[in-house]
């Protein structure tokens, strides 16, 4: 019998990377398979998010949205992971996860239904496989944790994936989901965007483990650990973890290292605890430039192409904000009934005096 270390997972992981920040592929083995087709989708998608958000953080300081998180820096591991999934497949956010409901099929005029608080926008279309996003800091993992149960109960090949920040995963929900994850083998994918900061808290004084891919161990499930401003390597994560999910082999937790060039929030000021020099080391690490100097490469991108996207994205943003705002204002009676599928009598009772 080998002997067993008295200390283990003492020493720091590297974060997986396949694309450098020049655009050359430094890890062959894990780059993922993807078409020309599939190459320009992963590009236009990330450029139109981006747009969007740049077009929300706006539209919020006009009023004519209520809370919104910035995403832009993240699209890689927002983008990627998602394009990495299958429709059937189960997304269960946090509060800055709009873009991939949104990818995952829910309309944008809804995504800004939500964030004006109006009961529309948690009106999940038939075959829209998302719940809402969470604004209980962790609550979300224990609903993907439910839902994956509920694929092995049912034997179904699907996956449930659920996402939060580093603050999160300092939650007891955190840690009561990955243990019951681990203990039942389910298929479902514990992704954490790592992006420096729980509000205005550093990452350092987060945690003392030397990663959140390292908090997998206790719960014995796999951990990983990838450079999430390279969406291959997110591509790449997020495959070899659903693909284990659906055969059996239980869930993953993923550490994604990103950074938000935004603020937390549009409350937010970010001067008070980041330094330019730091911005502008990660700005140098641009998730989209990445990848775009790689399709230019290989001759699938121009700056034209990134120019039509951010068009298109502003008029549809323009579109679908209209959309929302055009939309029935709430009432009393209406939220009750959305409720239920047969409004209860004592509910039918109290409507009229809404009348």
């Amino acid at each position: 019998m080998s002997k067993i270390p008295y200390e283990v997972y003492t020493e720091e992981v590297e974060a997986l990377s396949v694309l450098s920040p020049d655009g050359e592929i430094v890890n062959k083995d894990k780059l993922p398979e993807l078409s020309d087709d599939q190459l320009k989708e992963l590009m236009y998608r990330m450029v139109f998010t981006r747009t969007w958000d740049e077009r929300a953080i706006n539209l919020g300081r006009q009023g004519r949205l209520g809370f919104y998180a910035p995403v832009s820096g993240q699209e890689a591991t927002m983008v990627g992971s998602e394009f990495a999934l299958e429709k059937d497949d189960f997304v269960c956010p946090g509060y800055r996860d709009m873009p991939q409901l949104v990818w995952h099929g829910l309309p944008l005029y809804q995504a800004f239904l939500y964030s004006r608080g109006h009961q529309h926008g948690g009106q999940i279309p038939e075959g829209v496989n998302v719940l809402m996003p969470q604004i209980i800091i962790g609550a979300q993992v224990l609903h993907a944790m439910g839902i994956a149960m509920g694929y092995k109960l049912k034997k179904q090949k699907h996956v449930a994936i659920t996402y939060t920040g580093d603050g999160g995963s300092s939650e007891g929900d955190f840690y009561e989901a990955l243990n019951y994850a681990g203990a039942f083998k389910l298929p479902v994918i514990f992704f954490v965007q790592n992006n420096g900061y729980a509000i205005t808290t550093p990452f350092s004084k987060q945690t003392a483990a030397l990663s959140i891919a390292h908090k997998a161990v206790a719960a014995g499930i796999r951990g990983v650990k990838v450079d999430g401003m390279d969406v291959f390597a997110v591509i790449a994560a997020v495959r070899e973890a659903a693909e284990r999910a659906r055969n059996g082999e239980g869930a993953t937790l993923i550490e994604a290292v990103t950074y938000r060039f935004r603020p937390h929030s549009l409350s937010d000021d970010t001067s008070k605890y980041r330094t330019k020099e730091e911005e502008g080391e990660w700005s140098e690490k641009d998730p989209i430039a990445r990848l775009a100097k790689y399709l230019e490469k290989k001759g699938l991108w121009s700056e034209e192409d990134t120019a039509r996207v951010k068009d298109e994205a502003k008029a549809t943003v323009n579109e679908q904000i209209k959309k929302a705002e055009q939309t029935e204002k709430m009432t009393i009676p209406g939220l009750i009934d959305s409720m239920f599928e047969k409004t209860p009598k004592h509910l039918e009772e109290q409507k009229a005096d809404f009348q």
